[in-house]
């Protein structure tokens, strides 16, 4: 490895580390955490809308605490991570300090921290195999493409994404690298990825490859292609940091020194903007831009600390629960995520309530895995059920229910379908005009009587993906 101006990144990180475990369990759970508990609860090796690795570390932290430990690590990690990608691309100390200072305060990169789940892993992957990459083509040796095999291989254990990545490596080698592609090392690389790729390869292709039911579903959400071409101009100047746009460019600049890597700089987002995907799959190319124009920059100027600076207070008000909830609410329309994690324990105390009213026994239906997860870790109430992602797999209740608690964004008119009697009791609500999704999606508590058919027969109609 080149030499690493390690005091000067170690300095960037820590302090990145404090400000997020200073802010990090301010609000509280966010909903895909109570997912990815709940799913590694029920081990296996893929679920429809992920491979297995996140919830299976989730599970095994088993509280907010640790959870977000964790996220803070993987954030960390992309930090350190992006400076010894510049120090390999040829950058100097304080190159390497203005790159992991860059990737401290990329609002893409803080606020993927704010969670913990397959985001924040994801983009510390990508960096590892671009690094580990960048590393073995320079030292030639076999042995160093262990390295990006491995990374990459639990990467797809833990984000299907990686694999557009490990194309566009491909594609990169094949037009300005393909010398190296008739040595052993990128094939050692590949194999070594596939062969810890496999469980959750053989688990998708025996459940009929539902992976690929979900990435249509969520392309739909996203408005196909053209909502894909939107959410990438967002995130090339917003969610990248408007005073951080120039690096990037410089960055790109740069890269014609290392044109396999503007291959996959350019080509990752071509195909996730194709395909119709979510603006932040591709945001871990970011940090090649980044570390790159750094090396371009190549000084510790006040302008660009500045730039750096005024970035970092612009992401940490946007993405991260800094704010009262009073305030934190108005923010929702640039970044609702800080606002999912706030509100559930009020969720539960006003579900709770109802529930003790039901008779013994009442299964709870929502329809959301958020709900689901809320009542289940947080209110400690059994029964819990959704038909919401792997929810659905999970299963309905038993036999037939004649009465049920029914908790979601539905309407009388829908849950009449299943129900002959249905019955609105309250909406859910937080105090002082603070709106979560919860709050804005309308959820109401409701008793349904008088199922319609047995769990079995209504299961199919209440499943779905989204």
């Amino acid at each position: 490895m080149r030499n690493v101006g390690w005091r000067s990144v170690l300095i960037v990180a820590a302090v990145a580390a404090v400000v997020h475990l200073a802010v990090a369990w301010r609000y509280g759970w966010h909903r895909d955490e109570f997912y990815f508990v709940t799913a590694g609860r029920h081990p296996a090796f893929g679920y429809i809308d992920q491979p297995p690795l996140t919830p299976l570390l989730a599970a095994l932290a088993g509280n907010l605490v640790v959870l977000r430990i964790l996220a803070i690590a993987a954030q960390v990690g992309c930090i350190v991570l992006t400076a010894m990608l510049a120090a390999e691309l040829g950058g100097d100390r304080k190159a390497q300090t203005l790159a992991a200072a860059v990737i401290a305060a990329c609002p893409i990169f803080v606020g993927a921290s704010l969670l913990f789940g397959t985001t924040v892993l994801d983009q510390a992957v990508w960096i590892g195999v671009f690094l580990t990459t960048a590393r073995a083509l320079r030292i030639g040796a076999v042995r160093a493409w262990l390295w990006p095999g491995v990374i990459a291989g639990l990467g797809l254990e833990n984000k299907d994404t990686v694999a557009v990545l490990l194309v566009g490596i491909g594609v990169g080698l094949l037009l300005y690298r393909r010398d190296v592609l008739r040595t052993w090392g990128p094939w050692l690389a590949a194999g070594v990825a596939l062969l810890i790729a496999l469980p959750n390869i053989v688990w998708q292709a025996a459940h009929g490859w539902p992976q690929f039911e979900m990435a249509a579903v969520l392309s739909d959400r996203t408005g196909g292609t053209l909502g894909s071409l939107a959410q990438l101009a967002v995130l090339a100047f917003l969610q990248a940091g408007p005073p951080l746009v120039a690096v990037w460019v410089l960055g790109a600049r740069e890269l014609t020194k290392h044109r396999w890597l503007l291959v996959v700089v350019i080509l990752t987002p071509v195909v996730f903007t194709l395909a119709g995907g979510k603006s932040y799959y591709p945001a871990p190319v970011l940090a090649v831009l980044f570390a790159a124009g750094a090396v371009r920059i190549g000084k510790l100027s006040k302008g660009w600390l500045t730039a750096v600076a005024v970035t970092a207070v612009m992401a940490l008000f946007l993405t991260l629960p800094v704010l009262p909830p009073s305030v934190q609410t108005t923010l929702r329309a640039v970044d609702p995520e800080p606002m999912e994690t706030y509100g559930w324990p009020e969720f539960v105390d006003q579900v709770r309530q109802v529930e003790q009213t039901m008779p013994p026994g009442t299964p709870i239906f929502t329809s959301n895995y958020g709900e689901a997860g809320a009542l289940t870790i947080l209110g400690g109430l059994p029964d819990v059920y959704s038909g919401q992602n792997s929810y659905g797999d999970w299963g309905p209740p038993p036999g037939t229910s004649q009465t049920v608690l029914v908790v979601g964004a539905f309407k009388a008119e829908q849950l009449r379908q299943g129900w002959q009697r249905v019955q609105a009791i309250a909406p859910i609500t937080l105090p002082d005009g603070i709106k979560n999704d919860e709050v804005v999606w309308r959820t109401t508590i409701f008793r349904c009587d008088g199922p319609r058919g047995s769990w079995a027969q209504m299961w199919p109609k209440l499943r779905h993906l989204s």
